[in-house]
């Protein structure tokens, strides 16, 4: 009868500790403190120790520590192997010692230093996942008894919880670390960072290259059409950094107004200009220790460019309406969507700038060349939509995403995004349909072959298909024939013959 209500008892208190570990385990060492008490309450032991295991050294700690010399324990260490606790580690095995005189492995030194007289031992492993984490060492039976096999299978019930508590513990603070740089970051950006979207082989392998291009301090030009995503790549490149955790921030150039890019970037003095009532601190001042991401850089006005060139060599500018030099360290991300070269030819925008910028060339596809994101992407906008809208709207048709994969998406991510806004907001079905997306059909360029001469037929596909790949690639006939597989000389010949001209 004894015996049942003990058991009944170790019961209760597996049951209670068991849901306090759901609970309790940002404390953690709070509530293994409590286990032990249990532990030691349980099997009747006159000490107790909860030893953890530090993988860098190999050694075995007392963290907490139960009985008349606990403080004293906190002072001393095992070696793996070392003693009953060490051995019970390094074995992953359960162990009861009831004459701990007579057994080789009990090791006396500790005992003696702190004048404590051991006896007995229990000592059971911590696991997770077949790794020893700890052990749990109950000393000594209070009336002076043996411990039995049904204390040890108590106790290694009780090592149980000691090691979920440990793993719901490590995980936790896991979590804390990463919201609490993510919050870092935050706090040091301007604008949130986008949610990056992308499962292509090649932009995977974009990113890849962005990870190695973020670990180096150059500047790097990010080149690609309208809307591919050349800002979520330099956010990327910024997050991969060791800046990552300063400020990241954004100028779309093409945005401001001529007479106000320079203030914007720079900054101003008060009475620098009219309405200039105040200083203001620049881009490059606020980006200090971190990134700057300058978006359409081809639109920077020629006369800027000299300034911006130098702040860029030598990290030093003056704001607008002042003569003081301040000094700076950020590093530049650039982006543009046009011709950067013909803009040189042009004379439209500094070689020596360009140069500058272009230390490290990135280079964007466009959607229609990564069509495995177009599903991704999809769906992905299509919960933003409708939790933004409150609209429900559970995915798409077959024939919707079949027209999604085969258009040519010529404003590529942005486009496809207020293409899947729209059809949400215009759709009377939880399904978008393929006439929701009010996308141009592709039938036209079919029907134009229908009744023709084979001869006439294929000029005029080599004509329309010529022309996608040049306008893809601004005309620029040596990276059109590499995408063609063809020699330059004979891309050359194939305009003359068709009489293609841009």
């Amino acid at each position: 009868m004894l015996s049942s209500t003990i058991d009944a008892k170790r019961l209760a208190t597996l049951i209670e500790i068991n849901t306090l570990i759901n609970f309790d385990y940002q404390d953690a060492r709070s509530l293994l403190k409590r286990i032990l008490e249990s532990a030691t309450r349980l099997t009747s032991g006159e000490a107790s120790s909860l030893l953890l295991v530090n993988n860098v050294n190999n050694k075995l700690y007392f963290e907490i520590s139960i009985g008349s010399k606990g403080k004293e324990l906190k002072n001393f260490s095992l070696n793996m192997g070392e003693g009953i606790a060490g051995w019970v580690a390094k074995n992953s095995t359960s162990l009861i010692v009831n004459d701990v005189d007579t057994d080789p492995r009990f090791f006396s030194e500790i005992g003696t230093k702190i004048g404590f007289n051991t006896k007995s031992i229990l000592a059971v492993p911590m696991l997770i996942r077949d790794e020893c984490v700890g052990v749990l060492e109950i000393i000594n039976r209070k009336d002076g008894g043996y411990f039995s096999n049904d204390d040890l299978q108590w106790l290694e019930m009780f090592a149980s919880q000691s090691a979920l508590a440990i793993k719901n513990a490590k995980e936790y603070q896991k979590v804390k670390d990463e919201v609490n740089q993510l919050q870092k970051r935050i706090k040091h950006n301007d604008n949130k960072y986008h949610t990056f979207i992308g499962n292509s082989p090649v932009i995977k392998e974009k990113i890849k290259i962005a990870k190695k291009i973020a670990v180096t301090d150059s500047s790097v030009l990010i080149t690609g059409e309208s809307g591919v995503g050349k800002e979520l790549f330099a956010e990327q490149i910024h997050l991969n950094s060791e800046r990552s955790n300063e400020a990241f921030i954004r100028v779309n150039c093409a945005a401001l107004p001529e007479n106000l890019i320079e203030s914007e970037l720079f900054g101003h003095v008060k009475g620098a200009f009219t309405d200039a009532s105040a200083d203001r601190r620049g881009r490059f001042e606020l980006a200090d220790g971190g990134t700057l991401f300058l978006d359409e850089i081809g639109e920077i006005p020629l006369n800027l460019q000299a300034k911006l060139l130098r702040v860029i060599q030598h990290k030093v500018f003056e704001k607008v309406g002042s003569s003081n030099s301040i000094q700076v360290d950020v590093r530049i991300l650039a982006a543009s969507n046009i011709d950067m070269e013909k803009a040189l030819e042009n004379g439209t925008f500094r070689k020596d700038l360009y140069y500058r910028l272009n230390v490290l060339p990135f280079y964007i596809p466009p959607l229609r060349e990564r069509t495995e994101d177009i599903t991704h992407l999809a769906e992905y906008f299509l919960k933003k939509v409708t939790h933004h809208t409150n609209k429900t709207r559970k995915g798409f048709t077959n024939d919707a995403m079949e027209q999604l994969l085969s258009y040519s998406w010529p404003g590529n991510v942005r486009e496809l995004e207020n293409v899947v806004e729209r059809s949400v907001l215009i759709s009377a079905d939880q399904y978008i349909e393929a006439s929701d997306l009010m996308l141009q059909s592709n039938t036209g360029i079919k029907d134009q072959y229908e009744e023709k001469p084979l001869k006439e037929a294929v000029i005029q596909f080599k004509k329309h298909y010529l022309k996608n790949v040049l306008d893809r690639y601004k005309w620029n006939q040596t990276r059109t024939s590499k995408a063609l597989g063809i020699q330059r000389t004979y891309l050359s010949k194939l305009l003359k013959e068709l009489n293609l001209r841009r």
